[in-house]
């Protein structure tokens, strides 16, 4: 469980980070779950927005794919949300404070 100070730190970092993928028509599918796994194990943090035409919205969407995935969800903001994992196998990782 992240602190609020921990989640404020997140969202910063993921401020200036690029969107890796979109959430669209067909919802969260196997293959959209294997793509975010990968993107957690390489970067720990990653950003995803949802399109309008997405069937969940971004906090939904958002606290599905972190529970599916054993992620943490840091934050929904406008049509983007945040996960987070730690990786004990990265050599750096993500400031928390």
């Amino acid at each position: 469980m992240l602190t609020s100070k921990q989640r404020a730190a997140l969202r910063g970092a993921a401020s200036t980070a690029d969107t890796l993928f979109q959430l669209g028509k067909e919802g969260i599918t196997d293959s959209f779950l294997d793509s975010c796994n990968s993107a957690l194990n390489a970067r720990e943090l990653i950003k995803l927005s949802v399109l309008k035409t997405a069937p969940v919205s971004a906090r939904e969407a958002g606290e599905e794919v972190a529970s599916k995935l054993r992620a943490e969800f840091v934050a929904a903001i406008g049509n983007k949300f945040i996960l987070y994992r730690f990786n004990k196998d990265k050599t750096e990782h993500v400031k928390l404070v």
